[in-house]
């Protein structure tokens, strides 16, 4: 460049050489042919974090499905002999022989000191741990009755991986079924949200104007009240009187119908500005109608940002039936969810003394972590500017 003088603009004369197309490899014309929703799976795949926890997420929503199954008791059943009975770890060797996964039997006695039950190891009680056995009589999804299960205890012995709580209930048996309500309380309520988001911030987007204004006051009003007090307010309106489905799908709509604001807002500024595109007055022109226009031309065109919408706000709603289940607001007995176990374990004192009732926290923790990086690695697929 000489001075303020610009440099020249240079063009090729050569002809266009039309057999450089030709020339490309398999694997460039594979990339250069691909949809959109194979290069967001390319991308995908790329982030190791995300994929892992779309494997955990996939194991955990899998187990939903025969909770009943791999669950060691049946999740009512009580041993009054093992009331608050801690934790029974598995060993493979037994002086020095392998024996296989066994537990070792417990040795009761209450300390007449502090009236605590105490409960100790007896390595002369090795029980070994059964597998694809027959058990606990349930019914599985509630229609159909059944005793197989994945693992058993022996028989006449015990097997409490993570403790027994105040009525002699197996925890992880609890945590096992209790995953099914708590996961698809995300699920039901994302559906309600999504749909409640997408219509709204559609025709506020699509039509502007006065409609515009009104659906922008109503999503402003809903937003100005603080979250957690709002779901209070509305759980303990729910009659107590309801039977637990009735309970379960009144906090799962209440979850859904204050969840949708933010996507509606989305999808709004999305609109707002793929309205003025061409193929958008394009599809006007031929005359199709404005909820075509806006299911068939325009949502197709951020679907992968809605995707990422979905994964990050699952877990806000895994959360809140946690949080109100907690404080005794949500679902209650004899439905369980992990926010009902962790109900049970609000005293200090059971904290102090029997720590493992604290164990269901856990799962809830790998969920939401596991939804935020699965939604997080979708979010880096989807931007093409990535």
């Amino acid at each position: 460049m000489n001075g303020d003088r610009a440099p020249e603009h240079y063009v090729s004369p050569e002809p266009f050489d039309v057999t450089s197309i030709e020339a490309m490899t398999p694997a460039q014309e594979r990339y250069f042919l691909a949809s959109q929703w194979t290069l967001m799976w390319w991308k995908l795949r790329r982030h190791r974090l995300a994929v892992i926890s779309g494997v955990v997420l996939g194991v955990l929503y899998f187990s939903i499905l025969v909770s009943e199954v791999l669950a060691p008791y049946n999740l009512h059943s009580r041993d009054v002999n093992h009331l608050f009975a801690p934790p029974q770890r598995l060993h493979l060797f037994h002086d020095g022989a392998l024996i296989g996964p066994f537990v070792y039997g417990y040795d009761y006695r209450l300390n007449m000191d502090n009236l605590r039950r105490e409960y100790t190891p007896s390595d002369e009680k090795i029980q070994r741990v059964r597998f694809f056995c027959l058990g606990d009589d349930y019914e599985f999804w509630g229609l159909v009755p059944g005793r197989f299960h994945v693992m058993c205890p022996a028989d006449g012995g015990t097997l409490y991986l993570l403790g027994t709580d105040r009525l002699g209930r197996d925890v992880l048996s609890r945590m096992i079924e209790g995953a099914r309500v708590s996961l698809t309380v995300g699920l039901v309520g994302i559906t309600i949200s999504f749909m409640l988001g997408i219509v709204f911030g559609g025709v506020s987007g699509y039509y502007g104007g006065w409609i515009d204004s009104l659906v922008q006051r109503i999503i402003e009003i809903i937003r100005s009240f603080p979250e957690l007090p709002l779901w209070m307010a509305l759980s303990a309106a729910l009659p107590v009187n309801w039977n637990p489905i009735l309970i379960y799908f009144g906090i799962t709509i209440i979850l859904g119908l204050l969840d949708w604001t933010g996507l509606a807002r989305a999808v709004r500024s999305k609109l707002l500005a793929l309205r003025e595109e061409d193929f958008a007055t394009a599809a006007m022109l031929l005359g199709a109608r404005p909820a075509r226009i806006i299911f068939r031309h325009l949502m197709p065109s951020f679907a992968s940002h809605l995707i990422a919408s979905a994964t990050l706000s699952v877990p806000a709603m895994i959360l809140g039936e946690t949080a109100l289940s907690f404080l005794g607001l949500g679902l209650r007995p004899p439905i369980t969810s992990w926010g009902v176990l962790l109900n049970e374990a609000q005293n200090i004192n059971v904290v102090a003394l029997y720590p493992w009732l604290m164990l269901p926290v856990l799962p809830v923790i790998v969920t939401v972590l596991a939804f935020n990086f699965l939604g997080d690695g979708l979010r880096d697929a989807a931007d093409p500017y990535r």
